[in-house]
């Protein structure tokens, strides 16, 4: 029997190269394995996929970039694989992610209250935190952070609107290292909720009022005159509330006062002062509360002290 005619194919159902198809083979005997129908034959399995992309940014100029983002892939790709993410569900976790950056403007980071809710916010202070157990803990920063406050002087009020009510409150200490040295010329930043259950920039962005700058005296002393915060509730009429409420989860926070403390030569410490008689401080939406920083504003005055580590 005579062979298959030139450009037929063999009783496989091979076709031979052609006399250039085999030429072109010859000098790049790599691109054998290229060839597409070899291509569509491979399966690529998950852990082959996951090695492929996080190997992609290991030639990121920034060698801590490329690692952090690498990681984020392993992590993501574990995660989707971990619940057997569908196609649907992979679309409606980025249509929520689009709704909740629509949802951030310049007085409100849904970005940063998403963070919370999920406890990574509070994970990252208990990663990157002061190490000293002497030191004060550090807790959130939270979406109403505004830099820039009034700078007041040892005893002034940072009741800046008439109409703020509520009770009266004096909040002092001392700043000082964790050898009990007092710190002079420590910045305490304070912020806090109004009665009405609001920040002054959930009223209006350009109000301020609960806010000011202070600094320590000699003796590391500071006070501040103020009125009781109250509980409140974070802002939930938006892609975070609907996510508390279908995890049938609260939107509580327990009454506290904000403070950034920070001296040359210490660690800044981000952190609460929680009145220890509010309902909420077991079941805190955001997970901010620690106990070391819990303290009575009954009576009209609370002392809080602040031990700053050296960095």
């Amino acid at each position: 029997m005579s062979g298959p005619a030139p450009g037929d194919a063999d009783e496989a159902g091979h076709r031979p190269a052609s006399g250039l198809e085999a030429a072109t083979l010859a000098e790049h005997p790599a691109t054998v394995s290229e060839h597409p129908a070899t291509l569509a034959e491979r399966t690529v399995t998950v852990p082959e996929h996951t090695a492929t992309v996080a190997a992609s940014f290991a030639g990121a100029g920034d060698a801590r970039l490329g690692a952090v983002v690498a990681a984020a892939v392993r992590h993501l790709h574990a995660f989707s694989e971990e619940v057997g993410l569908t196609r649907d569900e992979w679309l409606a976790g980025l249509r929520y992610l689009t709704e909740v950056g629509h949802t951030c403007d310049d007085v409100r980071q849904e970005f940063v209250l998403l963070s919370d809710v999920l406890g990574l916010s509070t994970l990252v202070e208990l990663l990157d935190g002061s190490p000293a157990s002497t030191a004060t803990e550090s807790t959130i920063l939270g979406p109403f952070y505004v830099p820039g406050s009034p700078v007041r002087a040892f005893g002034d009020s940072i009741v800046d609107d008439p109409a703020t009510g509520g009770e009266p409150l004096v909040l002092g200490g001392q700043i000082s290292d964790v050898n009990g040295s007092p710190v002079a010329g420590a910045r305490i930043d304070v912020w806090q909720v109004q009665p009405n259950g609001r920040y002054d920039i959930e009223d209006d962005p350009a109000k301020r009022n609960l806010r000011g700058v202070f600094t320590s005296r000699d003796d590391g002393a500071y006070e501040i005159r103020t009125v009781r915060p109250v509980d409140y509730t974070i802002a939930d009429d938006g892609p975070v509330g609907a996510l508390l409420r279908a995890a049938g989860r609260h939107p509580w926070r327990p009454t506290h006062v904000h403070l950034i403390v920070e001296a040359p030569g210490f660690r800044r410490v981000v952190t609460h002062v929680f009145d220890e008689e509010s309902p909420w401080i077991g079941s805190d939406a955001v997970f901010g509360v620690r106990p070391s920083l819990c303290r009575p504003m009954a009576g009209g005055s609370c002392r809080f002290d602040v031990v700053l580590e050296r960095a």
